[in-house]
């Protein structure tokens, strides 16, 4: 009899320490997968809002094309207006060469306003991916 009690008492406690094994196994396993989802969301969070600047610098560059296009369009009918009265070949040389100078400087000038938009669309849309990036590799890093 003895015996008998003694395997009963000793599958009883294997059969405890395994039922309490298995149930923190499935809370952590939770706990993992609550953590994976929440990591999932703000990842999701990053690219939609990296989406979103994106479409804004896209907005605003053609935004600032337009009305570049616009102000080129207005010159030219300047220039061409200029040119129809001018009274000798001498004066057509002279504003030819003046327009095309201004012509050359806006637009210089333009493009150079063009790439600080792309530049800083550029660093807004990567700025919510660099964060989830560098929030990640802390945490794994965390964890080792």
């Amino acid at each position: 009899m003895a015996a008998a009690e003694a395997a009963k008492s000793t599958f009883e406690q294997f059969t405890s320490a395994s039922n309490v094994a298995f149930k923190e196994g499935v809370e952590k396993s939770l706990a993992s997968l609550n953590e994976l989802n929440a990591d999932s969301k703000k990842n999701l969070e990053a690219l939609v809002a990296s989406a979103t600047a994106s479409a804004k610098g896209a907005e605003a560059l053609g935004a600032q094309a337009m009305a570049f296009s616009k102000a080129v369009f207005d010159t030219n009918v300047s220039a061409a207006k200029s040119l129809a009265g001018a009274k000798s070949v001498q004066e057509v040389v002279e504003l030819q060469t003046a327009f095309a100078k201004t012509a050359l400087e806006t637009y210089m000038s333009e493009f150079g306003k063009m790439t600080e938009t792309v530049s800083s669309s550029v660093k807004e849309s990567m700025k919510p991916l660099n964060e989830r990036v560098t929030a990640v590799v802390e945490k794994y890093q965390a964890v080792r």
